[in-house]
């Protein structure tokens, strides 16, 4: 299909979701950047080998992932006309992205008991990677919260149906991406550092 056919509405969904697509493109070549320096790193003679991730990570992982079932169900439920079981639902996505946020500075919280900071004395190159990595994480997870309570004032306007769903669909693909991000940030720096 020629991307210029279509009606304007067919046009304008069409350039939301490729530029979706191109902001994700770029997250993943920018978090690729910070895993390539954490390699490249650990070749130094200052590198901790033998650091435990914070449980609070962990934590964390358990609730994006039920964060994105929410979401699921929560699109499977306006394409089934319940309007009171998705907003249930986006509302608990919502909550269980602000839970995540709090365990990620729960870990933090874990590694400066363990006796890490950012910066300083007490801090290390190691710890600085987890630190700015989870950090700039968190940044997009606050995006998608942006995004998720647009979708929920939209689906409090009646914006969206059963065959009417773009801004709901474009904002569960953000938040799934960032989901699976986390999961892999979180696997990468568990078994390689």
């Amino acid at each position: 299909m020629d991307l210029t056919e279509g009606t304007f509405k067919e046009k304008n969904d069409r350039a939301k979701r490729m530029m979706l697509w191109f902001g994700i493109i770029s997250l993943i070549m920018s978090f690729a950047g910070f895993t390539s320096a954490v390699l490249v790193s650990r070749n130094r003679e200052d590198w901790l080998s033998d650091i435990e991730m914070p449980n609070a990570f962990l934590i964390s992982c358990v609730l994006i992932i039920i964060s994105s079932l929410t979401f699921i169900f929560a699109k499977r439920a306006l394409k089934e006309n319940n309007r009171s079981l998705t907003t249930l639902l986006l509302i608990a996505t919502f909550v269980l992205g602000v839970a995540f946020i709090i365990s990620q500075f729960l870990g933090f919280g874990e590694i400066i008991s363990s006796g890490y900071n950012f910066t300083g004395p007490t801090s290390n190159v190691t710890i600085s990677f987890i630190y700015v990595i989870a950090f700039v994480h968190i940044l997009h997870v606050i995006a998608g919260l942006i995004s998720i309570l647009v979708v929920i004032y939209n689906h409090f306007k009646q914006k969206y149906n059963a065959t009417e769903m773009l801004g709901m669909n474009l904002s569960a693909t953000f938040w799934h991406f960032i989901d699976i991000l986390w999961i892999f940030l979180f696997l990468f720096l568990k078994f390689l550092i």
